[in-house]
């Protein structure tokens, strides 16, 4: 078992650094205000593409049916950016400099470049959202050629990969120096090796989003020409490939959220690392499934990638879907919670945020999400399912559901041992992830249901009324109403809870500043 790093000193000055009272680590002050900035500008990235989200689960609720079609898919283009990418990269980013510095208790290398990157990525991701409020790029999260954006929005979008890339090496780079400096023995922490897997993925994930938008840049430009084809390739390979890295991320907070909450270890974290491993090999071959109907790709390669592959990348996430509940059910048994075969689960502390938060986001994901990405990606299966809201709820269960509440667990232990401030309406923290959860499950439930009905993807009006006005009738089945119904109930329950969020994490930014005093973010 790789051994946590121990406390010991820098190089240089008392004002570079602070002592945890929580964790007894040296954080590196540079880490830490990045951290902060990188933490609060994914909070508003969210905030962002969470009122999005509402207004377009309002227009495709059929009995309210709000905005018309120019600010739908103006919003809907807003809100894949903001939530898919905005909010996840910066927590990411944030997530990277907190392992690599407090896990490793080792300084940040390359701290100006690290500004630098914050700043590309800041400006890149108000450029985009700017050019999208602007109503000059209305082509949804994928861009499609031949779907013309402002050059500013492509422009936008290379800057912030610019700058996530440079986080990715700067995280590479701090391992590096933490292990010529002896900040850590043996193997990195289990949860670092879960962020290292995630920047690999990163690179790989953020060239190809350089290899797609910087040609449609040019072509926008007035420079050469753009194969649809080509792009829809290349762009899958960051489009879906950057959700692989929310799902490493995501789990490299589950282990730590299991530590934190119950102080579990893992039951064979070898095992834990080879899943890891699986990941960067096969994990980002999902992105295939994107791509069955193109004719640019050989019928062996989607073969092979839809079904070989993709079982070798979901056997790493069946190692983790029974390390992680095994872990936490032998650290509660030694607690002396060994009462019949669920007395363990019985008495989980399950009024402390984190561990619901880490429960909820692996039951959305375990039961949810992943069982429907495995059929999803699967070849034939794919065909029948790949246009239809099936999609949509399969994603809202991974991404929305499962990494976004395992952030939010996250981010309260990060409030007191990073931003050194208690949290904000401690009895509204116990139920958010509750509110949130319940209410995203609802949302992927039903946009799963609706697809199964026949319901599209990214379509305005799913009742296809002016269809109906040129003598074209479109029967949807009769539950189809009932489905999009409770898919807009969930997604009110689901923003109140990102409320809640928002509230808890500004609120605590007002709150007296102070060193914490406990790993209970209950009791910071």
């Amino acid at each position: 078992m790789a051994a946590i790093a121990t406390p010991g000193s820098f190089s240089g000055t008392r004002s570079n650094f602070r002592v945890c009272p929580v964790t007894t680590f040296k954080v590196d002050l540079a880490a830490e205000r990045l951290i902060i900035w990188n933490a609060v500008t994914a909070i508003v990235a969210l905030t962002l593409g969470g009122t999005y989200a509402l207004l377009i689960a309002l227009t495709r609720w059929p009995d309210i049916h709000l905005l018309d079609p120019g600010w739908f898919y103006r919003l809907l283009t807003g809100h894949g950016m903001n939530m898919l990418v905005f909010w996840m990269v910066f927590f990411e980013a944030a997530g990277l400099y907190f392992g690599a510095c407090v896990l490793l208790n080792a300084r940040l290398v390359g701290v100006k470049l690290a500004w630098v990157a914050y700043l590309l990525m800041l400006v890149g991701a108000v450029m985009v959202n700017v050019i999208i409020l602007m109503g000059r790029a209305d082509v949804m999260f994928s861009a499609y050629p031949p779907l013309e954006a402002d050059p500013l929005f492509y422009l936008g979008y290379i800057l912030f990969a610019v700058g996530a890339i440079l986080v990715c090496c700067i995280f590479l780079a701090t391992l590096v120096m933490a292990r010529v400096e002896r900040r850590y023995e043996g193997s990195v922490p289990l949860a670092v090796f879960g962020l290292l897997t995630a920047a690999i993925i990163a690179l790989f994930t953020l060239a190809s989003g350089a290899v797609a938008l910087i040609p449609t840049l040019l072509w926008r430009l007035g420079i050469g020409t753009i194969d649809p084809g080509a792009y829809r390739v290349t762009f899958w390979g960051f489009g879906h490939s950057a959700q692989q890295v929310n799902l490493s991320a995501m789990i490299a907070i589950w282990y730590s959220l299991a530590t934190l909450t119950v102080g579990s270890k893992p039951v064979n974290e070898k095992l834990s690392r080879f899943a890891f491993f699986l990941y960067i090999l096969f994990i980002n071959l999902g992105s295939m499934h994107h791509l069955l109907v193109d004719p640019g790709l050989g019928t062996m390669a989607k073969f092979f990638n839809t079904s070989y592959a993709m079982y070798l990348a979901v056997l790493g996430s069946l190692i983790h879907a029974f390390s992680i509940p095994a872990a936490v059910e032998v650290a509660l048994r030694a607690k002396g919670y060994n009462k019949g075969l669920f007395g363990w689960l019985l008495n989980a502390p399950w009024k402390e945020p984190g561990f619901s938060s880490l429960m909820l986001s692996l039951f959305i994901f375990g039961f949810l999400g992943g069982p429907t990405g495995v059929v999803l990606g699967a070849g034939q299966l794919n065909l029948l399912a790949h246009n239809t809201w099936r999609i949509t709820g399969h994603f809202h269960a991974t991404v929305v559901g499962g990494t976004t509440l395992a952030f939010m667990g996250f981010t309260y232990y990060v409030i007191p041992l990073i931003f050194r401030r208690p949290l904000f309406a401690k009895p509204l923290v116990r139920w958010q992830p509750w509110v949130y959860g319940i209410g995203m499950a609802l949302v992927s439930i039903s946009m799963t249901w609706a697809g199964y009905l026949g319901t599209p993807r990214r379509h305005w009006d799913v009742t296809f009324a002016d269809a109906a006005k040129v003598g074209i009738a479109v029967q949807l089945p009769s539950l189809t109403n009932l489905s999009l119904t409770v898919t807009g109930i969930g997604a009110l329950l689901a923003v109140t809870g990102g409320i809640l969020y928002v509230v808890i994490c500004v609120g605590s930014l007002f709150m007296p500043k102070r060193e914490a005093r406990a790993l209970d973010p209950m009791e910071a």
